[in-house]
């Protein structure tokens, strides 16, 4: 498509997971119009949306939560394991909190309701592409409160100054070959790093590594912001 003025000429590369049809052309057209992204891949189920994923290797990932087959929240987490470097956006027709939390738990980087207005859309898919969580306040208490029991308050205590150092990255959305760029780490000693960390705090993916940091106040996502 045209490259809109002041815009990066490496357009963020989105694939759209929705099984209405009429929902994907709406989403394409506001993507690449409104948002000067490129569409690379649709699908229609959770299963083809893991195929294009892995296929594509998007920078987003817009996928609706409730498909036939395989749904949302099991391709997201299928997704994760074949294609980390992707950032997915969840959709959802209704304010139900379990999909959101699923979704949410299973490696989203938010939610996003189809409600929502189109450059909301837009802002929500540059915002992840940054490493930003979007996660309502009332979801991502919800969510955080799970991690918030008595005997879990000394886990971040076991984690090492160097492990710290990793964890606030990552809860910042910062990728592992940046984390060993700014920490002066190989990104395999990153991966070992995450690796520890993961089991210290006994969670599975990065955005519950992160919530957990957040939660525990560790970390903070009030960060100067970066030179555009």
């Amino acid at each position: 498509g045209r490259q809109m003025a002041g815009r990066d000429m490496t357009a963020v590369r989105i694939l759209i997971a929705d099984d209405h049809t009429l929902m994907r052309q709406g989403l394409r057209q506001l993507c690449e119009g409104l948002g000067g992204f490129a569409v690379v891949a649709e699908a229609e189920n959770g299963i083809q949306a893991v195929e294009q994923g892995r296929a594509e290797q998007p920078d987003v990932i817009l996928m609706d939560i409730v498909m036939p087959d395989v749904n949302g929240v099991q391709a997201i987490r299928d997704i994760v394991g074949t294609t980390p470097l992707a950032r997915i956006i969840a959709l959802t027709m209704y304010r139900q909190e379990q999909y959101m939390l699923d979704a949410i738990r299973a490696g989203a980087r938010g939610y996003l309701l189809k409600t929502v207005d189109a450059r909301d859309l837009i802002a929500a898919i540059e915002a992840v592409q940054r490493g930003e969580y979007l996660i309502d306040p009332v979801i991502a208490a919800r969510v955080l409160s799970e991690f918030h029991l008595p005997v879990q308050e000394w886990r971040i205590e076991r984690l090492t100054e160097s492990e710290m150092a990793v964890l606030r990255l990552v809860a910042r959305g910062v990728e592992n070959d940046q984390i060993a760029h700014q920490l002066n780490y190989s990104v395999y000693t990153v991966a070992n790093r995450l690796r520890t960390i993961y089991e210290k705090l006994q969670v599975t993916n990065r955005t519950q590594a992160a919530l957990y940091a957040l939660r525990q106040g560790r970390v903070t996502l009030d960060e100067p912001p970066s030179e555009a």
